[in-house]
Order: C-alpha cells, then sequence, then structure tokens
C-alpha cells in the first residue's frame, strides 16, 4: 500500500459559548481546523484533524498546519501509511520540530491502519480498558459567580471534573477558585490551569491562599523552572501542560518530582503514534494522564478517545470531548458524551465518517 494524495480541508468551529477565554487576556470566537486526508492506491483513505488554540497559545497556528503539509506532503508520497514507524522517521527528517503538522498526517494513517485491519485504533493503541471516559470541562475565564455558575450548569449535566481557567489577577483567582469549590461536591475534581499566566511569586500566592481547598493547580508559570518551584512551595496537587512537549521534559519532571499528572495532547507531540509513546512511559512510571488535545471537531475527540480508552483507568485522570463545545459537526460516528463520559468507537479505525459537504473542497492537494 503505498500514499498517493494528502488533501487539507479548512473548516471553521464556532462554540456555543460565542468565546472562549483564558490567561492573559487571550480568546478565541471561532477556531481553524484542518482537517487531513490521506488517500492510498488501495482506495482506503484515513483521516486526521488538527485545530491550534490560536497562534498564541503553543508554538503552533492554524495556517502553519496547511503551509507545513505542503512543504511536507510530498516527501510522504509512495511511502506506507501503515508503517507508523518509518512514516514518523521520515516526516522528523524531512520537517525539523514543527509537531502539529505531523499530527493530522500520522493521524490519519493510524485510521488507514485500522481500516486495513478491521480494528479500532483503541485495539490497535494496546486494547480497551473500562465502558468508558470520563470527562472534564474546560471553563472560560469570567468573574467568579458567573464561572460557578457554568460549573454548576456542567455539573448537571453529568460532568464530575473541572478545568478551570485562571491565570489573571491573583486576587479575582481566589475568588474564583473559592466560589467554583463552593458548588461541587465530594468526588468532584477541580483543577485551576493558569495556562502559564502567574508570575512565579502569584502562583506561590494563590496555591498558599486555596491550599485549604480540594484543588489541583495546572501550569501555573511559562517555564518548567518556575513551575518545579510552585510546586515545591504550594503543598497542594500538581498538573504540568505547556511544558510537556516530549519524553526528555518528561524524564526529567519525573526526576523532580515535578508533577502529580502531566496533560499530553496529541497535536503538541506530533500525534498518536509520538502521544502512545509518551502514554506508555508515563504508565510504566506510574503518572496519571489527561489524555486530549489543543482543540479540535469530531475527528479530533474520536482520536482522543481511542487514545485515552486504551489507557488503564487507573492512570486516566480525565479526557475532553471537543466536539461538543463547538457548533459545528465535522463528521459522522464521533464520540457523543453521555452523562460526562464518551466511548471510543468499535468500528475499524478512528470510526468516523467526513461530512464532506461541511468540509467543501480542500483547499491544498498534494499529488
Amino acid at each position: 500500500m503505498k500514499i498517493t494524495r494528502i488533501l487539507a480541508h479548512r473548516v471553521d468551529l464556532p462554540l456555543h459559548e460565542t468565546t472562549y477565554k483564558w490567561s492573559g487576556g487571550k480568546s478565541v470566537t471561532v477556531f481553524d481546523s484542518t482537517v487531513v486526508c490521506v488517500e492510498t492506491d488501495s482506495g482506503v483513505v484515513g483521516w486526521g484533524e488538527v485545530c491550534p488554540l490560536g497562534p498564541f497559545y503553543l508554538p503552533a497556528y492554524a495556517e502553519g498546519v496547511r503551509s507545513g503539509i505542503r512543504e511536507l506532503g510530498p516527501r510522504l508520497l509512495g511511502f506506507d501509511p501503515t508503517q507508523l514507524g518509518v512514516l514518523n522517521t521520515q516526516m522528523d527528517a524531512c520537517l525539523k520540530g514543527h509537531p502539529h503538522v505531523k499530527s493530522g498526517i500520522d493521524m490519519a494513517c493510524w485510521d488507514v491502519l485500522g481500516k486495513v485491519s478491521g480494528l479500532p485504533v483503541c485495539t490497535l493503541l494496546g486494547g480497551r480498558f473500562g465502558e468508558s471516559v470520563r470527562l472534564y470541562r474546560a471553563i472560560s475565564q469570567e468573574d467568579p459567580d458567573a464561572m460557578a455558575r457554568r460549573v454548576a450548569q456542567y455539573r448537571a449535566e453529568g460532568y464530575s471534573r473541572f478545568q478551570l481557567k485562571v491565570g489573571g489577577d491573583p486576587d479575582t483567582d481566589i475568588e474564583r477558585i473559592r466560589a467554583v469549590r463552593g458548588v461541587l461536591r465530594p468526588g468532584d475534581r477541580l483543577v485551576a490551569d493558569a495556562n502559564t499566566g502567574w508570575t512565579q511569586h502569584e502562583a506561590v500566592r494563590v496555591a498558599r491562599a486555596v491550599r485549604d481547598l480540594d484543588v489541583y493547580i495546572e501550569q501555573p508559570c511559562l517555564t518548567y523552572e518556575e513551575c518545579l518551584a510552585v510546586r515545591r512551595a504550594c503543598g497542594l496537587p500538581f498538573v504540568l501542560d505547556e511544558n510537556i512537549d516530549g519524553l526528555d521534559v518528561l524524564l526529567r519532571a519525573r526526576s523532580d518530582l515535578a508533577m502529580d499528572v502531566v496533560n499530553l495532547k496529541i497535536s503538541k507531540l506530533g500525534g498518536i503514534t509520538r502521544t502512545r509513546q509518551a502514554r506508555d512511559l508515563c504508565a510504566s512510571m506510574g503518572i496519571a494522564m489527561t489524555l486530549e488535545d489543543s482543540w479540535g471537531g469530531d475527528i479530533v475527540t474520536a482520536a482522543i478517545a481511542h487514545v485515552a480508552h486504551s489507557t488503564p483507568e487507573p492512570l486516566r485522570f480525565t479526557s475532553t470531548d471537543f466536539n461538543s463545545y463547538v457548533t459545528v459537526s465535522i463528521a459522522e460516528g464521533a464520540p457523543r458524551r453521555v452523562d460526562g463520559f464518551m466511548r471510543a468507537s468499535a468500528a475499524p479505525g478512528l470510526g468516523v465518517e467526513p461530512r464532506r459537504d461541511v468540509l467543501g473542497p480542500p483547499v491544498l492537494v498534494v499529488e
């Protein structure tokens, strides 16, 4: 089997809540997602998706995905999409860095592999652990009472894990955390996610002000060293996200006891293949994980579900269903939230069939 064409479609994903806000005044109203199609000489077609959280979250932006595929794609024609190790080695040799560019291609090739083998991707990744995957809900940054009302609303819909967007004024963030914790019940989990928005002294101050609460602190500062200093000072469960972009920093963080949970994002790591490597390393070291991506629609949500469902339950902190945040459905067969949980499809591959009328014509064709 050989890759004969790679296509990219651009699709806008507006939000149900209109605007998504996080630290530093950053916000997005419509997400620019790239849907990748890998065609083969056998007629099997695979699908992937990449959706950066704007150009100011990670070193990734939407148009960069498509530009990168234009550069990388010709060098992948003729390769076997089911040989994932060979393919990733070729992508790394032809394009240094830019993991988000490679993610959609790798995802689509996993879809091909599943279809060829007749197996869902989660089976290929190690098997299906448990009946379903517990989800978190990200709560866009607003005033404390408004965020508490949002959490109460989503709790009534079945969510029990909440990622609270903080990283602003420390006094207001303390109020946000206390207001939201006040509407939760025993067994619920609350993560105060600063998305690198605090300075070190602000993070320590906030953490110490809420240390009587059941709350996790996530990625308080920009650098790994700052986060480690806060971790050692705060005494609360700690999550690293933005700094975890490869196996080297993951091993360093484990050695430093820098976190209790890590967030593994598919596109930040470069695709399902690299995420599986990081996931399996975390599992071998007993590190709990949030399995997710930077953002996306139905195809990204399907990939998240397969990675999460194939992760041992005791180490699966939570996951997310980004397709429930947006107003546009781009594929049939994607996981749907039921009472705060989702399931990976049992169909071969990712189990999705894109809505071609929604995708429209490709904006890029490599052949």
